[in-house]
């Protein structure tokens, strides 16, 4: 029996990543085949690629990457939705919605969680969980590359939810890269007035298109002096950090206003410690939170701001690859001073 092989990338350890003839999965029972039209790079992903990634989300050897949006090819027995040729998009995650965690709502810590890699290939197979919980039809109009940026947005709602952004407020983002730029459409979207900072200038003229009030050069000016002057002393509301450095967490809790919110939303690498001082949150009462991931309800919600044309995702593609470029195009992303997201086309 001849065993069909498809295209790849394989990521076998930090920069290790090779794209090989790998096997071509099949839909079992309750399980779709999906054919892979288009693939975002996620910086989750480029952070995988150059340090690595707590195990309990990603185990290597794996088919890298978790942003995607295809074509169903193949439906397994007992599945009576979705259909074969449907648009769809899926996970990366579904909740087992049984754990202690799901029964308290908490479906993004779900305890046992259903993680799914491999957008960067030419086929990927739907388990029937995330087929139940997670997966949507994409509308004829949405594109498979706006549809595979679900997954970011859906994870910056979430965020932008817990942090309770609201009309008329002040929000500083730390980091103007592809989560920092989300955080921004989505807090724009909220009525706030948004400051954003980061090294690098083409990325704050970027973040200047889409709607951004200030920019801070961080290269060049102390961010958290100029947030303060910018708030008449005060500083901002909500302070999201979106990059996941110990010391741009820390600069985020000095940039917070009495009352105020912090959003530790980028993630750090696994032991990282930070200081606090404790002052600003007993005097001021300002909240510190970190939030991870998203549940189904935000990945829906995503895709509905999406097709609606209420958040337009387009402009954060900046360049496409075919998927024997995929390396180079994560080399492009750890030094391109312009490029946001990169579409992979298997």
């Amino acid at each position: 029996m001849t065993i069909e092989k498809m295209r790849a990338a394989m990521l076998y350890g930090v920069k290790d990543l090779r794209v090989e003839d790998v096997e071509k999965p099949k839909a079992s029972f309750g399980e779709v085949l999906t054919k892979i039209k288009a693939a975002t790079t996620c910086g989750t992903d480029l952070k995988i690629f150059q340090r690595g990634y707590v195990e309990k989300v990603i185990k290597l050897p794996t088919i890298f990457g978790h942003e995607w949006a295809g074509e169903v090819v193949e439906v397994g027995e007992g599945v009576t939705w979705p259909k074969k040729g449907m648009r769809i998009r899926a996970g990366n995650s579904a909740p087992c919605l049984r754990c202690r965690m799901c029964q308290k709502g908490k479906f993004n810590l779900c305890e046992s969680m259903l993680w799914l890699w491999g957008a960067y290939a030419e086929y990927i197979r739907i388990p029937s969980q995330m087929i139940l919980v997670n997966a949507q039809e994409i509308p004829p109009h949405v594109s498979y590359e706006e549809a595979a940026m679900t997954e970011p947005l859906a994870c910056v709602l979430h965020g932008a939810e817990e942090a309770n952004i609201q009309l008329g407020n002040i929000v500083a983002i730390i980091g103007a890269g592809p989560i920092g730029l989300f955080h921004l459409l989505v807090a724009k979207k909220l009525g706030a007035t948004v400051i954003i900072s980061d090294l690098v200038n083409e990325r704050l003229e970027f973040a200047k298109r889409l709607g951004a009030d200030e920019t801070i050069s961080a290269k060049t000016e102390n961010a958290v002096e100029k947030v303060k002057n910018l708030t008449a002393g005060n500083g901002a509301d909500v302070v999201i950090e979106a990059i996941g450095l110990r010391d741009t967490w820390e600069q985020a809790m000095e940039m917070v206003s009495k009352g105020g919110t912090v959003l530790e939303f980028g993630g750090c690498s696994p032991g990282t410690r930070i200081n606090i001082d404790a002052e600003p949150l007993h005097y001021g009462e300002v909240t510190i939170m970190g939030v991870f991931h998203a549940t189904p309800r935000h990945f829906k919600s995503a895709l509905n701001l999406i097709a609606s044309g209420v958040l337009n995702v387009k402009p954060l593609v900046t360049k496409r690859v075919k998927l024997d470029g995929i390396e180079e195009a994560f080399e492009t992303l750890a030094s391109s001073k312009s490029d946001i997201k990169i579409a992979i086309t298997p």
